[in-house]
């Protein structure tokens, strides 16, 4: 049953924490700068328990823990890279993460571990689920009301990506196949084993006890090609036999099936491996983990996620709008619309200036924003010999090595053909020229006249991508599952913003008490003036140095 919490806890005379220190101790318990009461303040206190409510009976059931806490203590976990144990360990004894928490007394005790892993399993089922991200709603309710706190302007943001690794191992197919049947197979009772004949029984028990590893360094590659077709034949029979079943086990076991095999012949009753060609990248590539996908970007080959930041662009505090984790194989230029909506959403600000690189440009992307000022980096690809601009008189092609400018021609559509192409003659061979090109051009025109402190406001974005990937080892994630790697992403970033928040507070005391002190002095200075003016030349020369020998006393005083 789910119940509010009390995040107004009053301390208690004998085991509050304030009563027991005293000094620096107390002074810095009590500092309201320090990184526990802004994470108290700024965070812990702007949970919205009530969004969690559907996780909970609504008339059966104990009352459950503080949602406040646990999702606190999720967030802190990723913050600063604990482990499980760690944190347990930090809620229990540490008086600052305690205290950040909203547990002031030494009395106040915090969830126990099932309740915990009970409360972050049921977040990932109904995310699932139900398609709702109880976190994304959290991050959401908490960045506005930082936005609104501060006044951060949302009308320019920039965004980036970064490829991470899943937490599964480097599995081979032969590997992703035999694995996948495995699992499946363990979830088959005895009597379920009797539909198979004695020979695929025989052939399940040693699939079970096999190392599949050891199978493939020690096979060649014809006898791990036809000990793979034996496999798929069995996967056939056994999704016939249990195609009534709706497990998570038997779905998974259907989808290796259909990415690696395809039916032929009458009845298509043969089972023949796809070539490799015509498997996509979004395959499986471990059972203990199908949602990650295979990306092979310049040198770099990951099986896991792709994470995009979106943050806001202003002289002032920046932070971030929005977070996605998506499949490794999920292109940049997907991550624009939602990045967009999220932010307008949250800053309630109208999206005028996006700086990004050119991975994020799309004809999709620049019909729907039309009304945004695209500020590109960069145009993917290598800057080509010809500029080409559409003009009144036609497509005109400028040699950017001769500078000879010549207009091309519309060239005659094939069958094949969907959209204009346009050529011209050089050295007796035609270069043909698509609409992409022509789009492709003009951002590099585009992107050649702004100013180079404009292009460089991307830059910062690279950073924010550190902070938010700064704990993962190997870069790899330490989950499994995109809701789970998206429920870490949130937290991290939710931490990031934080530290700005905490940064920024401080420049800006720092400023304000200079300030107070420049306007002490003022007075001083005027008054010497005054009496410089009245003497002439010869005697203003020699109080001159009145002035700052008047500041440094009254600084030393000060």
């Amino acid at each position: 049953m789910f119940k509010k919490s009390d995040k107004n806890i009053q301390g208690d005379l004998f085991s509050g924490i304030p009563s027991i220190l005293g000094g620096n101790s107390l002074k810095q318990y009590n500092d309201n700068n320090g990184w526990h009461n802004q994470f108290h303040k700024q965070i812990a206190s702007r949970i919205d328990e009530s969004v969690f409510k559907v996780l909970y009976s609504e008339k059966m059931g104990a009352p459950n823990a503080s949602v406040s806490l646990l999702v606190s203590m999720m967030i802190m976990k990723e913050a600063f890279g604990w482990s499980d144990l760690q944190l347990f360990e930090r809620c229990r004894f540490d008086l600052l993460t305690r205290s950040a928490l909203g547990l002031y007394n030494l009395s106040d005790e915090i969830p126990t571990e099932s309740t915990y892993y009970l409360f972050r399993k049921r977040v990932n089922q109904y995310n699932r689920e139900y398609k709702e991200d109880l976190f994304q709603k959290t991050f959401e309710t908490i960045t506005h009301e930082q936005i609104k706190e501060f006044n951060v302007d949302g009308k320019s943001i920039r965004m980036d990506s970064k490829l991470f690794g899943s937490n599964i191992a480097w599995y081979s197919r032969y590997e992703i196949i035999q694995k996948t049947f495995a699992i499946f197979c363990k979830t088959l009772s005895r009597k379920d084993l009797l539909l198979f004949n004695e020979d695929d029984r025989l052939e399940i028990e040693h699939l079970l006890k096999e190392e599949p590893l050891k199978t493939v360094y020690h096979s060649t590659k014809e006898d791990l090609r036809n000990k793979m077709i034996t496999i798929g034949l069995i996967v056939r029979k056994a999704l016939l036999s249990f195609k009534k079943r709706n497990s998570e086990e038997y779905k998974l076991l259907q989808r290796v099936f259909n990415e690696q095999y395809k039916l032929e012949g009458k009845k298509q009753k043969n089972v023949l491996l796809r070539p490799k060609e015509e498997i996509s990248a979004d395959s499986v590539q471990s059972p203990h983990d199908p949602d990650s996908s295979f990306r092979h970007k310049g040198d770099q080959k990951i099986k896991g996620y792709s994470a995009n930041v979106t943050e806001t662009v202003s002289d002032g505090l920046n932070l971030i709008t929005n977070v996605k984790v998506d499949k490794a194989n999920t292109s940049d230029t997907d991550f624009v619309i939602p990045g967009i909506i999220s932010s307008q959403q949250i800053t309630k600000d109208t999206v005028e200036k996006i700086y990004a690189d050119g991975a994020y440009q799309t004809p999709r992307n620049d019909f729907f924003c039309h009304y945004i000022d695209m500020i590109f980096t960069g145009i993917q690809g290598a800057a080509s010999r010809y500029d080409i601009e559409m003009t009144d008189k036609g497509l005109m092609v400028t040699n950017t090595k001769t500078g000879k400018r010549i207009p091309a021609v519309l060239a005659r559509k094939n069958k094949n053909s969907q959209e204009d192409r346009w050529f011209i003659w050089n050295e007796k061979k035609r270069i043909y020229f698509s609409s992409k090109a022509i789009r492709s051009s003009a951002k590099r025109r585009t992107m050649m006249q702004r100013p180079i402190e404009e292009l460089h406001k991307r830059n910062n974005v690279e950073a924010t991508i550190f902070n938010l990937c700064c704990k993962l080892r190997n870069g790899k994630s330490k989950y499994r599952g995109l809701e789970k790697n998206q429920t870490w992403a949130i937290c991290r970033c939710l931490w990031v913003n934080l530290v700005r928040i905490m940064h920024f507070s401080e420049q800006t005391c720092q400023r304000t008490v200079q300030e107070a002190k420049n306007a002490a002095f003022l007075p001083y200075f005027w008054i010497i003036s005054v009496l410089n003016g009245a003497y002439n030349r010869k005697m203003s020369r020699q109080l001159s140095i009145l002035p700052m020998l008047f500041f440094i006393i009254n600084l030393i005083k000060f």
